[in-house]
């Protein structure tokens, strides 16, 4: 399993007038986690993209539990459960000290600048594999 996390600080402007986080506000969340997944996974979205791969998001979606409020600190755990291969399933766990909020997950497709569905790059499947190991181990 590879995973990471990033912390959020909820911004006034991401609730609304009943003060509750706005639950679009959720999917940018999960896509900073996945971002940040990918850098320490030492391959960054954009030199994914200028070697010619694309992740467009097939499915998302997200299960809500208890709302998070202006000014909230919360952490976004992030985590790849499955080896990619065309597609990687991504999950998502969004709590506030400890207790968990929402829950969810997006599957991406990897395609070329045409859209032809394509395997993942070689570096990104050696970098997951030695990740998962690392992970496994305590590394």
């Amino acid at each position: 399993m590879i995973s990471a996390e990033v912390g959020i600080r909820v911004r006034y402007q991401e609730t609304d007038q009943m003060g509750v986080v706005y639950h679009g506000n959720y999917f940018t969340w999960f896509e900073a986690a996945r971002i940040e997944l990918l850098d320490q996974l030492g391959c960054p979205y954009r030199e994914l993209e200028k070697s010619g791969y694309l992740l467009p998001v097939l499915h998302c979606e997200a299960k809500f539990k208890s709302p998070a409020h202006f000014d909230d600190r919360l952490t976004v755990l992030v985590r790849i459960k499955e080896p990619p291969t065309a597609k990687v399933k991504i999950e998502y766990q969004v709590f506030r000290s400890g207790e968990l909020l929402c829950s969810g997950n997006s599957t991406h497709a990897f395609i070329d600048p045409k859209g032809k569905l394509i395997r993942p790059p070689a570096v990104f499947l050696e970098k997951t594999k030695g990740f998962s190991a690392l992970q496994e181990t305590g590394g």
